[in-house]
């Protein structure tokens, strides 16, 4: 079986493995935007693998292996069809809808008197449900169960490993010098258990702030400086595009295309503490299959 996702191909091997090929592309509003980004597909996986490594005590996931840069081999797994979001500062789509008047993200109510990029008094849970085609939804925990969409039992477990995951990941972005704004966590059931999956704490699914200087900047209502997406999504909308119906998207030139490129590699070195080694991609397609092939021949 073979499925297309917006950044991420993703193969089923004998009914039992996964092989997730991270692509270069990448999405913003739920649009896969035109052009590729040099090595995000790399940065993904490798993040990804190495915060998976240091979660798994705290909660299961799906991998088995990483025999490529660009490629995770793992369990087959029947995927919950939310997304778990959890959120520990007021930014992005939780401030657009905050700015907007409205005071409840999720069934989750807001306080009064909050400004942009604020801590919440403490990190909230906004699920969405998770589309292959189009917009992602908000939807509360109330009807997640109601709809039966997930059942109670299972919903407490995602609940209490998306707390777990956020925690870690908070700490090991301050160990960083990084502030963990907010995230989100997928998860999928193998034989019963409850495994975490896809990717995490990468800047397709997580907002950093930098820690030095965030007081300063917030007591001035000065813009964070950030490591995330988020300035693609700006840009964006500047150029009048948020992936509605008749909008078109703005042309991206070679300078926006690096700027992207760079943000990502900044993002990994500063969240591993470590410099980004590019991957020979002169061969890639070639390299790929090979490494999948040879983790393959292992496992089965």
């Amino acid at each position: 079986m073979y499925y297309k996702g917006k950044v991420r191909d993703v193969y089923s091997i004998d009914n039992k493995y996964m092989v997730m090929i991270v692509s270069d592309r990448i999405s913003a509003f739920d649009v896969v935007l035109p052009k590729a980004i040099p090595y995000k597909g790399q940065v993904l996986n490798q993040l990804a693998a190495y915060f998976m490594d240091a979660t798994k005590h705290e909660v299961p996931n799906w991998i088995i292996d990483t025999p490529d840069p660009n490629v995770t081999i793992g369990k087959m797994c029947n995927p919950f069809r939310v997304e778990m979001v959890i959120r520990g500062y007021l930014a992005g789509h939780a401030w657009r809808t905050y700015k907007s008047g409205l005071r409840e993200l999720c069934g989750v109510k807001l306080p009064e008197g909050l400004k942009e990029n604020d801590r919440l008094p403490q990190p909230i849970i906004t699920p969405t449900t998770k589309s292959d085609h189009g917009h992602d939804q908000d939807i509360s925990r109330e009807d997640i169960i109601e709809k039966d969409i997930i059942s109670e039992d299972d919903y407490l477990v995602l609940e209490d490993y998306t707390k777990k995951l956020f925690k870690k990941g908070t700490e090991m972005a301050a160990q960083q010098g990084l502030i963990l704004v907010d995230t989100k966590y997928e998860f999928g059931k193998s034989d019963g258990e409850i495994l975490l999956i896809d990717e995490i704490h990468t800047p397709d699914s997580s907002r950093y702030f930098y820690k030095e200087g965030f007081d300063e900047r917030q007591s001035k209502s000065i813009q964070q400086k950030q490591l995330s997406k988020e300035f693609l999504r700006q840009w964006l909308i500047e150029n009048n595009f948020q992936g509605l119906d008749g909008q078109v998207v703005p042309e991206m030139n070679s300078d926006i295309v690096e700027r992207v490129s760079e943000r990502y590699i900044e993002l990994y070195e500063k969240v591993r503490g470590q410099k980004f080694i590019k991957a020979d991609t002169l061969k890639i397609l070639e390299r790929v299959e090979q490494n999948i092939l040879k983790c393959l021949e292992k496992i089965r």
